[in-house]
């Protein structure tokens, strides 16, 4: 017996009897869900916070404990997905989705050569998008990275540093 490959999937029978095959997707809509856990079967492929080198929730509590007086309640801190290709044109580090309270961090973060203080100032700047409000410009655009997120974005203890450390090693995450 040999392994199939993902276009070699065995056809499943419906509750009519009717063949459909495995790789064709339920047709969806293309409104955006929340990322809810909704049953044990998703439940046991959770992100943990801890990588190989470094513990994200470890970091997010200092961080909350420090810089944001533990307001910052009910948030999850996760590495992201690994991907088979490394970013080619630009990486993004960190992401916030509010509505879910969820903070993603980007797995190549999760190396022995990245400071912790980076990694900090990562996980600071996703966070400060939780107490920041976004602006908007005269033509209704929404601006998160205004004048006033910056500034509070300067407050973190290494953010000249951590800067100057991204610009020299951008290189090392890109392909």
């Amino acid at each position: 017996m040999h392994a199939m490959s993902k276009r070699q999937t065995a056809r499943k029978p419906t509750a009519r009897g009717r063949k459909r095959t495995a790789t064709r997707p339920a047709a969806r809509s293309r409104k955006r869900h929340l990322a809810t856990i909704r049953t044990p079967f998703q439940r046991q492929f959770e992100f943990a916070s801890e990588g190989r080198w470094f513990d994200l929730r470890a970091i997010f509590d200092k961080l909350n404990a420090r810089y944001f007086r533990n307001r910052l309640r009910e948030y999850t801190i996760i590495w992201g997905r690994r991907r088979r290709e490394r970013p080619r044109s630009y990486i993004v580090f960190g992401s916030i989705q509010e509505e879910d309270r969820m903070i993603r961090i980007h797995p190549l973060l999760d190396r022995q050569f990245v400071p912790t203080w980076y990694l900090e100032y990562v996980v600071f700047h996703e966070m400060l998008h939780a107490v920041v409000p976004d602006r908007h410009d005269r033509a209704g655009r929404r601006i998160v990275h205004h004048e006033g997120f910056l500034k509070k974005e300067r407050r973190f203890r290494h953010y000249r540093r951590s800067q100057e450390w991204e610009q020299e090693n951008l290189c090392r995450f890109l392909r």
